[in-house]
């Protein structure tokens, strides 16, 4: 086990405008399960590349266990990593793509056995270790590839979107094995998606990129409830966090729907006055969906149901506000799923005042002051 460190690691691509990952510094712990998520082209595989030893490293450094890796070839950096595609051989027994690692290492015949069984028990794979992959489902697999790694007992685990080729319920089931399997090891992990859900429920902390730069790191919660920026504020939370950029007046920021209804969604005094000192006369507020509730159409603002999304016991209304001046929208509010409004109707709402976020409208960093309770 190791600890990782990046120190201003910096990848450039030839001919590219930007880096491919800039100036990252990010310290991940002996043990720590560390989820590296972002969309598509923001970086992070080619940060996990990085690590492995797969992609130059054109500025900077990067350490394992303290020990300075940035020059070193993949295979002196004793990392195992797990692919998107498996990447078994089809001529090979589960046992034989396995202890493939093993036998180009020359280890004994009879410990490589050993770790190859232990690692098939851990992964309940015993029963088919004499098979080919192409008789295996997809999740078998994968957790073969995993067994692949677990035997040659690696200082760090990288995991670059390995459950993207599973469907959805056994995706779901998956993240669950690796993350007990991560935690049973107890091995320093780095694992790569672009997929939130499984970054919220997995690691211990999260890393969101974008366009190559790290934005914020933290333990999910604090992402979720904290959200450094309006972009992490957007990423992380599925339905994503509702973003309104409104005109700053006296007590907060004012929503004028298009029926004249008007409301001040509260924001403290300094943040105000800051604003305004500035020269900036908008804010953006967010509010996740469940920090909406339905109220009366004196205390709350008007939508129109688009439409309503039912899970059982809770249901999202998804639907829009109309401005004044001709502009809408979009809002996504977790309401009662046993009474949940129709398609068309038009309801009122209102906001959890001490559970707003506010950001800057130009910047879109997060303003410190927090919103006054209504």
């Amino acid at each position: 086990m190791a600890s990782v460190t990046f120190e201003g690691a910096s990848r450039i691509y030839q001919d590219a405008s930007v880096p491919a990952v800039d100036n990252l510094s990010l310290d991940i712990g002996d043990g720590e399960f560390l989820v590296l998520v972002g969309p598509s082209g923001c970086g992070k595989s080619t940060s996990l590349r990085m690590l492995a030893g797969l992609e130059e490293v054109n500025s900077g450094v990067i350490r394992i266990g303290g020990r300075d890796v940035t020059a070193l070839p993949p295979r002196d950096r004793d990392v195992a990593m797990v692919f998107q595609n498996y990447a078994l051989y089809p001529h090979m027994s589960v046992a034989e793509n396995m202890g493939f690692a093993l036998k180009i290492a020359h280890v004994d015949k009879d410990e490589m056995l050993k770790r190859v069984v232990a690692a098939a028990e851990i992964l309940d794979l015993k029963p088919y270790l004499d098979r080919k992959p192409k008789e295996l489902s997809g999740g078998q697999r994968q957790r073969v590839a995993m067994g692949r790694a677990i035997v040659r007992n690696p200082q760090v685990f990288l995991m670059d979107e390995p459950l993207s080729n599973l469907d959805a319920q056994l995706r779901v089931q998956t993240r669950t094995q690796i993350a007990s399997l991560q935690r049973r090891l107890n091995v320093t992990t780095v694992y790569v998606t672009h997929d939130q859900v499984e970054a919220m429920t997995m690691g211990d902390r999260v890393a969101v990129l974008k366009d190559g730069v790290l934005q914020q790191v933290g333990p999910p919660r604090e992402l979720y409830d904290r959200p450094i920026n309006r972009f992490v504020a957007g990423f992380i939370g599925s339905p994503a966090m509702n973003l309104l950029t409104l005109p700053l007046a006296d007590g907060g920021a004012k929503i004028v729907a298009l029926s004249g209804d008007e409301r001040i969604f509260p924001i403290d005094r300094a943040t105000v006055e800051a604003s305004r000192a500035r020269g900036v006369s908008t804010v953006t507020v967010g509010f996740r969906p469940e920090d909406l509730h339905l109220t009366s159409p004196e205390q709350g603002w008007p939508i129109e149901v688009d439409v309503v999304e039912s899970l059982g016991a809770d249901a999202y209304v998804y639907g829009h506000v109309s401005l004044a001046g001709g502009e809408s929208r979009d809002v996504v509010v977790r309401v009662d799923g046993r009474n949940a409004p129709q398609k068309g109707e038009h309801v009122h709402v209102s906001v959890i005042a001490e559970r707003m976020h506010v950001f800057d409208a130009v910047s879109g960093q997060r303003l410190e002051g927090n919103p006054q309770k209504s």
